[in-house]
């Protein structure tokens, strides 16, 4: 176990939890940006799963389907959603493409807003419904670390059907003021759809106070649940009012009526859910959610905002370029770092242990988490120092 000679005294019941994480045992865990720490409770859950699929066969749908409503309000209850107001799907791609198909674009109202630092996944789903009729718009970076929000304002008009904000930028780790983007989208009559996915679980967040209409996100990354449990939370009002054209059976008020007629569709949530459920991803994904709960987002962020700004002067103390904000109040829990060699240094790091990734652009992104000690941090600055050198970069 890492020591807990240098932690805070508040600090030290978060790094005591690392004994449920068989992974931080044998690597140095950075990459909750990407893919969070598996809890040892999530391998006894499928487990679980596996028992109850044997066990009980068809039977066990009794217990499963339930679990797409648990799972949206677990989740809403982190993110200060109303019961009822948030489901599950697989992935975030198909959340945009269920946003999307709820949506026409009539020459008067077909501009969908986003910006060149999106996830590209997000980024294409929307662009491919040009052949629909939308026309997708990009506010450009300044400086490929953030998006300047007045700028991101300004762009939006009367045109403009639907606004797409990226809450933290997975390229730098800027945190987007949302808010404000929001604010003025509504002014303008148009709809938003908010991206948390590098956000929810190390950055409070309260989507009633945001007035987001559409947020989404999943548990591959800080909700430590790994792939196949993306959310979407609608906001209330909104619930009844759209008729997603990517639905399924589920979507209907009566799924298993098993009419063949337009869909009667749900007044609630689910009616944005469409077909089977990823249930394996059900029961994975509950034991992280469940730890990032335990532990409390508002003691996670004062924890992710120290080590980030140690991160940021250690950084800054071997002259490497920093690819994140400067305000520590615009960051979320990530930190990139650049200098010439940085992919190859990467690639060492990965050999020795240390689990960070590499992205054009952004160089070597580094994530502590609850889970992550002070020394873990000196131990990867340590190790880029000599792997720099070693690597013949300057």
């Amino acid at each position: 176990m890492a020591s807990t000679r240098a932690a805070k005294p508040s600090e030290v019941p978060l790094l005591n939890l690392r004994r449920h994480f068989p992974t931080l045992s044998k690597k140095t865990h950075f990459i909750s940006h990407s893919l969070g720490a598996m809890p040892q409770e999530a391998v006894d859950a499928l487990e679980d799963f596996t028992r109850r699929w044997v066990g009980e066969s068809i039977e066990a749908w009794h217990e499963w389907l339930p679990m797409v409503s648990k799972a949206g309000d677990e989740i809403g209850a982190l993110i200060g959603a109303p019961a009822g107001t948030v489901t599950m799907h697989q992935n975030v791609s198909t959340w945009m493409g269920i946003i999307a198909s709820c949506l026409d674009f009539p020459a008067g109202r077909n501009r969908v807003l986003s910006t060149d630092m999106n996830f590209p996944s997000v980024h294409y789903v929307w662009k491919e419904h040009e052949r629909l009729g939308a026309r997708l718009d990009l506010v450009t970076s300044d400086d490929r670390i953030t998006i300047d929000t007045q700028k991101f304002i300004e762009a939006i008009d009367e045109k403009t059907a639907v606004v797409i904000i990226e809450l933290v930028l997975f390229r730098s780790g800027y945190l987007q003021d949302a808010k404000a983007i929001i604010r003025a989208a509504h002014e303008k009559g148009a709809l938003t759809v908010v991206d948390a996915y590098q956000a929810v679980g190390t950055v409070p967040v309260d989507v009633v106070d945001l007035d987001a209409d559409f947020f989404t996100g999943g548990s591959v990354k800080w909700l430590c649940g790994g792939p196949g449990a993306a959310y979407c939370y609608i906001r209330k009002d909104l619930l009844a009012k759209f008729e997603p054209r990517l639905c399924g059976w589920f979507s209907h008020e009566e799924p298993f009526a098993f009419e063949l007629d337009r869909i009667r569709y749900r007044e609630d949530a689910m009616r944005y859910m469409g077909g089977t459920p990823s249930v394996p991803a059900l029961y994975s994904s509950a034991p992280g959610r469940g730890f990032v709960r335990k532990v409390g987002v508002d003691r996670i962020r004062a924890k992710s905002k120290r080590q980030v700004a140690m991160l940021v002067d250690l950084a800054k103390e071997l002259d490497l370029k920093v690819n994140t904000p400067r305000d520590p109040e615009r960051r979320g829990g990530m930190v990139c770092v650049d200098f010439k060699g940085s992919e190859r240094v990467h690639d060492a790091l990965l050999r020795r242990g240390f689990l960070v990734d590499w992205r054009p652009g952004s160089g070597i992104r580094i994530s502590p988490h609850f889970y992550t000690s002070d020394d873990e941090i000196r131990g990867i600055m340590d190790e880029i120092r000599k792997l720099r050198f070693r690597t013949g970069a300057p």
